[in-house]
């Protein structure tokens, strides 16, 4: 599973339906995230404790798709940089997103046809 930046600040304030999603995957290494999704998210990393800690037991992985991300935002029509490589990341690595905000990502995804991830809404957030 993807996680977007809505899913981090959420264990960042310790939200019950955060650490539910966390406990109910059986593997935490098969959380993943990307390098300017924690850098949405980080301000003062003293008083971010729950989310450094978190983030040692996932994936977070670089910003190494640039021509793929412009790619894809060129073909959804879309700039946020962020989410498209997101897309460009769960495709790669064959996982849905989980996100608290799943329009934009859906419209991005849904640019990519039958290969783009499934973009699945965390409990309480968001609706497709």
């Amino acid at each position: 599973m993807i996680l977007d930046a809505g899913f981090l600040i959420s264990v960042d304030r310790g939200e019950r339906s955060a650490r539910a999603v966390v406990l109910a995957d059986d593997a935490p290494q098969s959380l993943h995230t990307s390098h300017p999704v924690v850098a949405q998210v980080w301000r003062d990393g003293s008083s971010q404790a729950r989310l450094a800690a978190f983030l040692k037991h996932i994936t977070v992985h670089p910003f190494d798709d640039g021509p793929a991300v412009g790619r894809l935002l060129a073909r959804s029509g879309t700039s946020d940089v962020v989410d498209a490589h997101l897309v460009v990341l769960a495709a790669r690595l064959d996982k849905d997103i989980l996100t608290a905000d799943p329009t934009d990502l859906k419209t991005i995804s849904d640019s990519l046809g039958s290969s783009g991830p499934t973009i699945r809404p965390w409990p309480g957030h968001g609706t497709e």
